[in-house]
């Protein structure tokens, strides 16, 4: 076991200690703060696939012809949206989108200027699907669910990796998931991570030095 994810398992430790019981499964919030980080310059717009999965997400698919494993918009349903309340609705129904690649450009000039600003237009990284078979949209579906996407605002990133009743182990899988990536794609690697935080909903975070 490495230094960080023995800091990481001694903070998830400390967290369920100090954390009160609830009626909900609290979610594991993930906080990295960057520094010597510039926004505008260093770009960092990526998706990590998690070993374990959080949750089943909400996604909805512009697809030709109704998918029974998938809320399916048809190009026939286009015309609905039109109509801006509709058009805020489905965006805040759904958390994620995919699309048959030749409807992209329908889809682009229907959907784009509400999707696009949240970040949920579908992409050729996650979401389109050449094939609109069951098997082809059952792995985009997995895929989707265990993946997120980083794309900093500010000189820090935070995103849900996981779930109070998930065991330390996945917990720390899934962060340790991130936290590699994020090596990976930062410019300056290990010195554009200031520090890293954890959280559950209801409790304040735990810091850990990298």
């Amino acid at each position: 076991m490495s230094e960080i994810e023995e800091k990481l398992g001694n903070s998830l430790k400390e967290l369920r200690e100090k954390s009160k019981e609830r009626k909900f499964n609290q979610t594991v919030d993930l906080i990295v703060n960057f520094q010597k980080f510039n926004l505008k310059k260093d770009n960092v717009n990526l998706f990590v696939t998690l070993p374990h999965k959080i949750k089943d997400k909400k996604i909805a698919g512009f697809l030709e012809v109704k998918n029974k494993n998938v809320d399916t918009i048809t190009p026939n349903e286009f015309k609905k949206y039109s109509d801006k309340k509709e058009l805020k609705k489905l965006t805040k129904k759904y958390e994620f989108f995919m699309a048959q690649a030749n409807l992209m450009p329908k889809v682009a000039s229907t959907f784009g200027r509400y999707l696009g600003p949240k970040g949920k237009m579908p992409s050729p990284q996650l979401g389109l699907v050449n094939n609109p078979d069951e098997k082809t949209i059952n792995e985009v579906i997995q895929k989707i669910n265990t993946s997120i996407k980083i794309r900093p605002k500010e000189a820090s990133i935070k995103t849900a990796i996981g779930k109070e009743k998930m065991e330390d182990k996945e917990i720390i899988e899934n962060i340790m998931a991130v936290y590699n990536s994020l090596l990976k794609n930062l410019p300056k690697g290990k010195d554009n991570i200031k520090n890293i935080e954890i959280k559950f909903t209801m409790t304040k975070p735990q810091k850990i030095k990298v």
